[in-house]
């Protein structure tokens, strides 16, 4: 699934979901897993080893992968990716950071948000009139999660250039359906790559086997950026 979203130079790897026994963690990964419960500790453990598979594509030896800040993974030196999991599905991405500046990945049950309540922490007043006209055209999606997911692709990609969390309300989604991709507008200024600050996030999305996946690349030189000079 995630393959059909993102390709060369990024490898990834998926598991429909978890392997008995689980894969073995690193004493380090251990620690961090030392009171989770067993689920989370399964998702944790295949999530892990989908994330080493990747990098194995990309002749990076197995090493542990913790977490930083906000539980953001910790990636070996000169490499960038991004890992996600939800019931039956886990996957990673990863790629060289002289290839990508940064990437976020993000998957989703093909299911409706838990409420109107929900939607309206995540997404803002525009966003929902057109997720309205999304679902009369093609209501076989559920575009109110999918745009959750969306952003948490946006917010994983965002994170590692900027340090500091992104809010819901702080982006606005704009999804393509004929082309299966998305544009995030950022609301708060964005972080700068190569010099330029970044006002958009782009990325893919597709509906597969049950579940909803995004993604969002941040190349070196991003297709909508402003120079410092405003320019």
């Amino acid at each position: 699934m995630i393959e059909n979203l993102l390709a060369a130079p990024i490898v990834t790897a998926q598991s429909f979901g978890d392997p008995d026994p689980p894969p073995p963690l690193f004493p380090e990964e251990e620690q961090l897993m030392a009171k989770a419960v067993a689920e989370r500790r399964r998702e944790f453990s295949t999530a892990r080893a989908c994330a080493r598979r990747a990098l194995a594509g990309l002749g990076v030896p197995p090493v542990p992968i913790l977490s930083g800040p906000r539980g953001a993974p910790v990636w070996p030196t000169a490499v960038v990716g991004s890992m996600t999991h939800c019931r039956g599905y886990r996957a990673a991405a990863v790629a060289r950071a002289v290839d990508m500046v940064s990437l976020g990945v993000d998957a989703e049950p093909n299911a409706p948000l838990a409420s109107h309540s929900v939607l309206k922490l995540v997404s803002l007043p525009e966003e929902r009139v057109r997720l309205r006209r999304l679902a009369a055209s093609r209501p076989e999606v559920c575009w109110d999660r999918l745009l959750f997911s969306a952003k948490e692709s946006v917010y994983k990609a965002w994170y590692p250039l900027a340090g500091r969390w992104l809010d819901f309300h702080e982006a606005t989604i704009e999804v393509h359906p004929a082309a299966g991709t998305f544009t995030a507008r950022l609301l708060v200024p964005g972080p700068f790559v190569a010099g330029n600050r970044v006002t958009h996030f782009h990325g893919g999305w597709l509906a597969e086997h049950g579940f909803l996946m995004t993604a969002v690349t941040v190349p070196h030189v991003p297709p909508d950026v402003r120079r410092p000079d405003g320019v």
